[in-house]
């Protein structure tokens, strides 16, 4: 599986790519974060949705764009948002100041057929979405900020965090910016795991901890669909799986730290981390001390135990 390709590059030439998803194995989502000047974006006919997030804005310029015959004159403050539909020649947008941080989202059709095959979506779910501009979204700016801190910041089990937002991110587009009649969806199942089904899944993730584990994954695991069992896995356990494995991982780094018997890097791989420094901050924001740190304190404490 290959990841999303954008067209970032061809409809922003002028802008500064500051920070992109690639290289982070993420297949459901991409995202850019761009710097853009002053310009005007040529036209092209989008293979994705996609979402423009304002993360830091420009109170004193306009962003001028021209959707279904109308132009619409936008302030680009931050948490502004904007959508662009599959499919659909993207008129040229101009802007008439500096943008200095706006975060561009790429939803693919492929998202949205997962959520169409969950809920018996009619029709082609993923082009029902409308243009947009000049829209506050609170959801959508909680989950888009959190994508970005991903993209900024990787944790262990960064990749599974960014697809479950992903379906949340397209299920919320399709309910408040889709064509109107289209979701229909079916009962909802059982809203937590039974025992059975928690158990294979907690003891899956347990021996895969230094595995590539997904979403996807763990709803094969417990024959569910990813969007059913994302939902009913958070609701009985607490929080996303996301956050459960990033634990788990964690929880056993402090293990083998205490040990001493593995370097740290070794440990840090085995978490699942890109780099020694990403689980560093990581270890840090749990635990309040850097891994070195808490080996040096745990020997301490060994040794004052031999010494009594």
């Amino acid at each position: 599986m290959m990841e999303l390709q954008t067209h970032g590059a061809r409809k922003y030439p002028t802008s500064t790519l500051l920070k992109s998803s690639t290289g982070l194995g993420w297949f459901t989502i991409a995202a850019e974060l761009r710097s853009h000047g002053v310009s005007e974006t040529p036209v092209i006919v989008p293979q994705h949705v996609e979402l423009c997030l304002t993360i830091e804005g420009n109170n004193e310029g306009l962003l001028l764009r021209t959707v279904a015959g109308q132009r619409h004159q936008i302030a680009p403050t931050s948490g502004m948002i904007c959508l662009s539909p599959i499919g659909i020649a993207d008129n040229a947008i101009t802007s008439t100041a500096p943008i200095p941080k706006e975060l561009h989202l790429y939803l693919p059709a492929a998202l949205f057929r997962r959520l169409s095959d969950d809920f018996n979506l009619p029709g082609k779910p993923g082009s029902s979405i409308r243009y947009a501009s000049g829209v506050h979204d609170g959801l959508i700016e909680q989950i888009g900020r959190s994508i970005l801190s991903e993209m900024t910041d990787e944790t262990s089990a960064g990749r599974m965090f960014v697809e479950t937002a992903s379906l949340t991110l397209a299920a919320r587009l399709l309910h408040t910016y889709g064509d109107r009649g289209i979701s229909a969806p079916s009962p909802l199942a059982s809203p937590k795991l039974d025992h059975a089904r928690l158990r294979r899944v907690l003891d899956y993730i347990s021996t895969h901890l230094a595995d590539d584990i997904t979403v996807s994954d763990l709803a094969g695991v417990a024959a569910l669909s990813t969007f059913h069992f994302a939902r009913m896995f958070t609701l009985t356990v607490g929080v996303s799986p996301h956050r459960y494995v990033s634990r788990m991982r964690l929880e056993r780094a402090m293990a083998e730290i205490a040990e001493g018997k593995l370097p740290l890097a070794k440990i840090a791989f085995d978490a699942r981390f890109s780099s020694q420094a990403s689980f560093t901050r990581a270890f840090r924001r749990a635990t309040a001390m850097t891994p070195g740190e808490y080996r040096r304190a745990r020997r301490g404490q060994t040794t004052r135990l031999k010494a009594v």
